[in-house]
């Protein structure tokens, strides 16, 4: 599991490297990597490929500059263009500056790119974004914003140094909300710490491939008023939840891997909870049933499944997920309540989510549960809204504060379903899945993803272990899928994820 840092904390930590290196060794540094990654990428690249350093006024165009001065001394053809001169305030730019000047590579200011650069030369040329880094405050405009829509119009090849400019660092959003100012790069080399604002939201789109350049400093300790801000996350990989899958031992039988019910399948959305029971059976459960509000619900394809009567006691289940296609009547009302007060560990996604909004819950003055037994919603953007009483937008804005702060007042572990994946605990703790793709975005994988927390909590893992495992499994089955199509993320249906999820799930073991 590696950790992600707000800036705030990579500020501190950039701070006190500051006080112990002399001026301009951060920037060489991070300069080099930069140049590194990109003299391997040119030679991918048809000979002679031009490259163009876009320069900044800030540090980040300083280390553009360098970049560019290494990888002319290494005998690539190598332009600069700036948008401004160097800020009085970015002292390791200024010295970037009179280095370039004095090598003869000093940056032509250009304003309005198209009248520099044509389509073909765009499309020829390997760029290095030094617009924009981590202190961006607003979004792009002027001659920054004209450079970022050629690149992207034209699809350009990018590699954008710490984030790509326009991008949150913190909160993967584009700085000033609108979706198309920021620059889509290649690749993106990071430095000091991998950072949330890379792996969750729109910034999927735009980071490309990344990498991390520590530039020699230690990010393990941070200092001692950073400790209790949460300005520290985990991003979920293999690693990271190997260590969380439920042992089997030789003698083992299915009552030691727990009862799920899954309560949901109104008419007309049967399908939904039949996905969530065929997924908590494949990550393991060893009983599921079945419970619809209307009739029995049986599965002729898994006859394995059990069927439940409306309203059976709860008293002998170990785990509950409910609301996959539960519908809103006063029956799923009623049947909610029994669920949040039953000892079962306990699951709530899709119609659970909008009956709780409808009722009040997760909003600033709403209800908490007090429930002191494992609970995980699991809402994507949508339904999140309805539970702040926000708009969707807002939540995309900041979706590490919207899961923190709806796990706060539900007093409940939160899976803010979507790219990049967060999860949240009423502690502040949160996480970012590492892994997932576009191929997941089709009906009925959100209940398989909740059936699936339900069947890992009933095995005995916490709720925070539950939904790691969950969502990572969930996440890397969609990339097998991606994978198994040659690279294609289009046509996976939900029926197909739970034996996707066994197959990562076993590979884990």
């Amino acid at each position: 599991m590696s950790q992600l840092l707000c800036v705030e904390a990579i500020r501190a930590i950039e701070h006190e490297a500051l006080r112990h290196k002399p001026a301009g060794a951060l920037m060489q540094q991070a300069a080099e990597a930069v140049a590194v990654q990109a003299a391997r990428l040119l030679r991918g690249l048809p000979p002679q490929t031009p490259v163009c350093a876009l320069v900044g006024p800030g540090n980040n165009g300083g280390d553009a500059l360098i970049a560019a001065l290494r990888l002319r001394q290494h005998g690539f053809s190598v332009r600069a263009f700036a948008i401004a001169p160097p800020s009085a305030r970015a002292a390791d730019a200024q010295w970037a500056w009179r280095s370039a000047e004095q090598t003869g590579l000093a940056p032509l200011i250009v304003t309005n790119p198209t009248e520099s650069m044509q389509a073909q030369q765009v499309q020829a040329t390997l760029f290095i974004d030094g617009l924009f880094g981590i202190g961006l405050t607003r979004g792009l405009e002027g001659a920054a914003l004209r450079w970022c829509q050629m690149l992207n119009a034209h699809r350009a090849t990018v590699i954008a140094i710490d984030v790509p400019s326009g991008i949150d660092a913190d909160r993967g959003c584009v700085v000033g909300g609108a979706r198309d100012a920021a620059i889509r790069a290649t690749h993106t080399v990071t430095m000091i710490a991998d950072k949330p604002g890379l792996h969750t939201g729109i910034a999927l789109e735009h980071v490309g491939q990344l990498s991390l350049a520590k530039l020699g400093l230690v990010t393990d300790a941070l200092p001692i008023d950073m400790a209790n801000k949460q300005v520290v996350g985990d991003l979920l990989d293999a690693t990271a939840v190997r260590g969380w899958v439920p042992l089997r031992h030789a003698d083992s039988h299915k009552g030691r891997f727990g009862t799920v019910r899954i309560i949901g399948g109104a008419s007309g959305m049967r399908g939904a909870a039949l996905l969530a029971a065929r997924a908590a059976q494949c990550v393991g459960a060893g009983k599921v049933a079945i419970e619809g509000p209307d009739s029995w619900l049986h599965d002729p394809a898994q006859p394995q499944l059990m069927a439940a009567a409306p309203g059976q006691s709860l008293t002998d289940v170990d785990a509950v997920v409910i609301g996959c296609g539960l519908s809103r009547t006063d029956w799923a009302s009623q049947r909610l309540r029994e669920a949040v007060g039953a000892s079962a560990a306990l699951v709530l996604d899709a119609d659970a989510l909008n009956i709780l909004a409808d009722e009040g819950y997760g909003c600033a003055d709403g209800r908490a549960f007090d429930r002191g037994t494992s609970t995980v919603v699991t809402p994507h953007p949508l339904e999140a809204a309805r539970l702040l009483r926000t708009e969707v937008q807002q939540v995309q804005s900041d979706r590490i504060a919207s899961a923190q702060t709806l796990a706060l007042r539900l007093q409940a572990v939160v899976v803010l379903k979507g790219a990049g994946s967060v999860i949240a605990s009423p502690s502040g703790q949160w996480a970012i899945s590492g892994a997932g793709d576009a191929s997941l975005a089709s009906a009925g994988t959100g209940d398989v993803l909740a059936g699936a927390i339900g069947a890992l909590m009933a095995q005995g893992l916490s709720a925070w272990q539950a939904a790691g495992l969950a969502v990572w499994c969930h996440a890397s089955a969609g990339e097998r899928f991606r994978t198994n199509q040659a690279r294609a993320a289009i046509g996976l249906s939900a029926a197909e994820l739970p034996t996707l999820m066994r197959t990562v799930l076993n590979e884990l073991t």
